[in-house]
């Protein structure tokens, strides 16, 4: 009877272990920050493209 307690009381105490759940909220706080990274290098990609041709622009203006 008391083995039997025991390897319930094992496993409560498995059950109860949450040392994993940080290594799941630092995934999910990096897949987030990467996502926010990326659609805002995205958006600053736009801006310096618009940026240069306006430059070229300006340019080839003064060249010709």
């Amino acid at each position: 009877m008391k083995d039997k307690l025991s390897k319930l009381s094992i496993k409560l105490q498995l059950l109860k272990d949450e040392s994993g759940q940080d290594l799941i909220e630092y995934a999910l706080m990096v897949a987030l920050i990467s996502l926010a990274a990326t659609i805002g290098m995205k958006n600053l990609a736009t801006s310096i493209n618009l940026a240069f041709t306006h430059i070229g622009t300006k340019l080839s203006t003064y060249t010709t």
